[in-house]
């Protein structure tokens, strides 16, 4: 387990807006009487940049901004099983660059939606639980990791269908994993957090040789060997409450917990002693009324600036590469009183959709009709307070 070391003390964000960009709402949506759960803009291929997906209930909805705030729907995929309630997203393509998504929720279950074709491409069984968030290696596009209410983080390869390794076990998380992500540019490790009040560093390189022969394996999938990582590289204590967001901002770690603000921190591990080390809190990030789980953040490309919302219906934009942090804008609308559990940003940070859901909400449910409002980079002045 890490320590937290005392006298280092983190650079505090001010809340004064810095006005650098200003935001104007461009467009809204309303996708029926069911939660959105999940939306992100892809990032894989440069050719969809503009193109964003949804998830909630039992469908996956993919859409196109255009010029003049106009957005348009593409497709749409509703899922056999109607009492399916998708959780998650995420963009990701086979070995010949085709785009797929690939989504997972309520039913536990991974479905792979080929795009191109506009059908399903595959289905994954594994996980005893639901899925609460899939990410996609940035490297290499066809491996996914999904986070599970089963305890386990699975690493997965669309393209053959592979169940690869699983992280669960003696050093694994002891309550839902609620976020994974992968490492940016070192490709062997990836974080994942949850209800433990943990963040975890795993380490795949022991493991890789059993990656690379997912990608060549002819037999079933189910007679693949797939391993079992029990034991984390690094456990950090940054938080006391639910870990419900984390991602790498290099070889720093951006986290969130219901503390009404995000951290940024910096993981050192004593190579002799796996488990084992210190954690440096570098900055935090102050977000007002954010003391509720299950308010995810989402960043730009670059990793430039993160969008997250809060409880009264707010989103606070942040500078995260600036020492000392600084605040690019604090957004709301007149009919946006609610949680915002999730915002996704564009591939260059220019444009933002943010799902707003309208009426009561209960255990982290959204019971009511939500919106999807996309938000966009403009000269115009937006409602900020």
């Amino acid at each position: 387990m890490a320590r937290v070391p005392l006298g280092c003390e983190p650079v505090v964000g001010p809340l004064t807006p810095s006005r650098k960009r200003e935001y104007r709402v461009t467009n809204r949506l309303q996708e029926g009487k069911r939660p959105i759960y999940a939306v992100v803009f892809n990032f894989i291929d440069s050719r969809y940049f503009n193109a964003f997906a949804t998830a909630g209930g039992n469908r996956v909805t993919v859409y196109q901004c255009l010029e003049g705030g106009v957005i348009a729907v593409l497709q749409s995929y509703i899922d056999e099983d109607k009492d399916e309630s998708f959780y998650t997203v995420s963009w990701a393509c086979n070995t010949d660059g085709d785009p797929f998504l690939v989504a997972g929720g309520l039913n536990g279950i991974l479905r792979v939606i080929d795009t191109g074709n506009e059908k399903i491409y595959k289905s994954f069984v594994g996980h005893g639980d639901s899925i609460n968030e899939i990410r996609t290696q940035p490297l290499k596009p066809s491996l996914v990791l999904s986070a599970s209410k089963d305890e386990s983080v699975r690493l997965w390869n669309i393209q053959t269908g592979i169940c690869i390794l699983i992280f669960a076990g003696a050093g694994g998380h002891r309550n839902e994993v609620l976020s994974v992500d992968f490492h940016p540019s070192d490709i062997y490790r990836i974080i994942s957090c949850g209800m433990d009040n943990t963040v975890k560093i795993w380490s795949m390189k022991e493991f890789w040789t059993y990656v690379e022969k997912s990608f060549t394996w002819t037999d079933l999938p189910s007679k693949f060997p797939t391993k079992y990582v029990q034991f984390p590289t690094f456990i950090a204590p940054v938080h006391t409450n639910y870990v419900d967001c984390n991602r790498w901002i290099g070889d720093f770690i951006l986290s969130k917990s219901v503390d009404n603000e995000l951290v940024l921190w910096e993981p050192k591990m004593k190579e002799q002693s796996p488990g084992e080390g210190t954690v440096d809190i570098l900055q935090k990030y102050p977000v007002p009324e954010c003391d509720i789980w299950f308010i995810k953040f989402s960043c730009d490309f670059h990793y430039t600036a993160a969008a997250v919302g809060n409880r009264e219906g707010k989103i606070y934009v942040w500078e995260v590469q600036s020492n000392p942090p600084v605040l690019v804008a604090r957004l709301c609308h007149v009919q946006s009183k609610s949680p915002i559990r999730l915002t996704a940003m564009s591939f260059d940070g220019t444009l933002f959709s943010a799902a707003v859901r309208m009426g009561q909400y209960g255990a982290g449910m959204w019971w009511q009709v939500l919106e999807l409002c996309k938000w966009c980079f403009s000269r115009d002045s937006f409602n900020r307070r």
